[in-house]
């Protein structure tokens, strides 16, 4: 079986590092467009919600900030009967002040 999932994105506001017994997180949105136009002519963009938790979520709030673009890899979980996508993997591709 097969459980796993990657994308790249740019980070929709600053990572906010969380403890929850003991136990560091973080709740990231990433903002991913389509690679096709709507009716309208228009790229829509889909926000998509993830979890980073440990190492991760410490790296990932000291170095990236909002607009950066990453890329993440991981796993679909359920908890409490909704599903949760979760970080196993996070790769900084470049800076939005860098672009700027």
């Amino acid at each position: 079986m097969i459980n796993n999932f990657m994308v790249v994105g740019r980070l929709v506001n600053d990572v906010e590092l969380k403890e929850e017994n003991e136990k560091k997180y973080a709740d990231i949105t990433l903002a991913i467009p389509r690679n096709y136009k709507n009716a309208e002519g228009i790229y829509e963009t889909d926000f998509i919600h993830f979890t980073i938790y440990d190492s991760t979520a410490l790296n990932t709030s000291e170095y990236c900030r909002k607009g950066d673009i990453i890329g993440v890899r991981g796993r679909l979980e359920t908890r409490d009967n909704q599903l949760c996508l979760l970080v196993e993997k996070l790769t900084f591709l470049s800076s939005k002040k860098n672009n700027e």
